[in-house]
């Protein structure tokens, strides 16, 4: 597809672009390109191909949501600032 050069004057209007005159053979080169990348990718053969919504296959994996006794209590809080009743005791946030 072929853009003309008073469609990138337009285009630039539009967008409120400034174009230089020495810009404008620049941008006519960079849009042709583009339009024809699309042109490439809307004629690739997808008959055939199922839906995809993205690159992989991957999905969220959940676990089951369980409470677990941590026997040593003391290791895990030895760094912390104070506890309080086997707990990490944090500043009120509000």
């Amino acid at each position: 597809m072929k853009v003309t050069r008073e469609e990138i004057l337009h285009i630039a209007n539009l967008a409120r672009l400034n174009l230089e005159e020495n810009e404008i053979d620049k941008y006519l080169e960079n849009l042709d390109d583009i339009l024809n990348f699309a042109k490439i990718v809307n004629n690739a053969p997808v008959d055939g191909l199922g839906i995809t919504i993205g690159a992989n296959e991957a999905k969220n994996v959940f676990r089951k949501d369980e409470i677990k006794v941590f026997e040593d209590t003391e290791s895990l809080l030895q760094n912390a600032e104070s506890t309080e009743q086997n707990m990490f005791k944090i500043p009120k946030v509000i």
